[in-house]
């Protein structure tokens, strides 16, 4: 192998996006790192300016000039890319001047300010759930061992109660302790999660969407035509990647967590007042992605999307914790353990929400 092959060789498997510059300004070479950043093919960037990249583009000119004429290196932070066909981001940038031969070229390297954003929110909703998964557990075997004495006294009570032959009302009285029990126990039971451990085979990830949309629709009877579900009030709607290969998981807990964020968007859709009400079912190939400080090359994306009236802001960092609800009949149970269904998978779910449009996107590695 050759310098310049070896050369070649680490520059193209960098994560981080570093462009060549040459001395008009104009980019000559960008690794696939950047490309994969600003989301256009080299081909297409090649010749073109790099201040065009930028929002601020006379800045970014501006320091480029300096690097070439002057040799200074520079630094400039939270700068938003732009432009037509890159994808909008914010990053950090450092430009160095270089010598190759006798002409005088700049190194930009860029670091996505967004990715590592994510990464540091992603990782505190992740040690906070953990936390409070913790708790739960803790505070939920406390309760349930009074709730089951509770139980069997009312039972005993209710027996006594028979073979006196008290008056009815005393006997509907110790059957609502009974219910009120079960009720309490059927709650800590919930916020305990999956009594039994995932078993984990190859699936299709558009088995578990379509039986998610099949139970959807069944809630809201209607016709399926080109891939959409009229009912008058609600749209089901298929975006689907058929290219995405299988993946590991176990089947129930992911339909019960795809479920659990569909139907939160349905029913939060149905209460509202919006004109247009529709549900929709995207899948993506997601490349290059850190889950839990966990860099993975590939993963499956699903996104489940609404048009409801978006999620209050007062709760919309707290969504994913125990109890948290934006409605007014809803337990703040479903997303908790929609969350940690997906953790259990290696995965996570984000969400990115405003009135008319909520976005939910669940995370699962693929492994190749």
């Amino acid at each position: 192998m050759t310098s310049a092959q070896l050369h070649r060789l680490l520059l193209d498997n960098l994560n981080t996006a570093v462009l060549l510059i040459d001395q008009t300004l104009l980019i000559d070479y960008i690794n696939p790192a950047a490309e994969a950043l600003l989301q256009v093919g080299s081909v297409r960037l090649r010749g073109t300016a790099v201040s065009d990249l930028f929002d601020d583009d006379e800045t970014a000119r501006q320091a480029l000039r300096e690097a070439l004429e002057l040799g200074h290196a520079h630094t400039l932070r939270h700068e938003f890319l732009s432009g037509p066909g890159v994808e909008s981001s914010q990053v950090d940038y450092s430009v160095t001047p270089i010598s190759i031969g006798s002409a005088q070229w700049v190194l930009m390297e860029m670091q996505p300010i967004d990715r590592i954003l994510r990464i540091n929110r992603e990782e505190a909703l992740l040690s906070v759930h953990n936390t409070s998964r913790s708790l739960i557990r803790g505070l939920a075997h406390e309760i349930k061992n009074p709730l089951g004495g509770i139980r069997g006294a009312a039972q005993l009570l209710a027996q006594e109660i028979s073979e006196s032959g008290l008056d009815g009302e005393t006997a509907e009285l110790c059957q609502i302790i009974t219910t009120e029990t079960d009720r309490l126990r059927n709650l800590v039971d919930r916020l305990l999660g999956p009594s039994q451990l995932p078993t984990f085979a190859q699936l299709n990830i558009h088995e578990i969407t379509e039986h998610v949309a099949a139970l959807i629709e069944a809630e809201i009877t209607g016709t399926t035509v080109s891939g959409l579900t009229s009912t008058g009030s609600l749209v089901v709607e298929r975006d689907y990647d058929p290219s995405i290969p299988d993946l590991s998981g176990d089947r129930e807990q992911l339909i019960q967590a795809v479920l659990n964020v569909a139907r939160n968007a349905m029913q939060a859709m149905l209460e509202s007042d919006l004109p247009e009400r529709k549900l929709t079912f995207k899948t993506r190939i997601q490349r290059s992605y850190t889950v839990a400080g966990e860099h993975h090359k590939v993963l499956c994306r699903v996104d489940i999307i609404d048009t409801g009236p978006g999620i209050a802001a007062d709760i919309k960092e707290r969504i994913f914790f125990p109890m948290i609800s934006g409605r007014s009949e809803g337990t703040g149970l479903g997303l908790t353990i929609a969350q940690s269904a997906i953790n259990v998978h290696q995965g996570i779910i984000e969400c990115e929400s405003e009135p008319g449009s909520t976005c939910f996107s669940i995370y699962l590695p693929i492994k190749v």
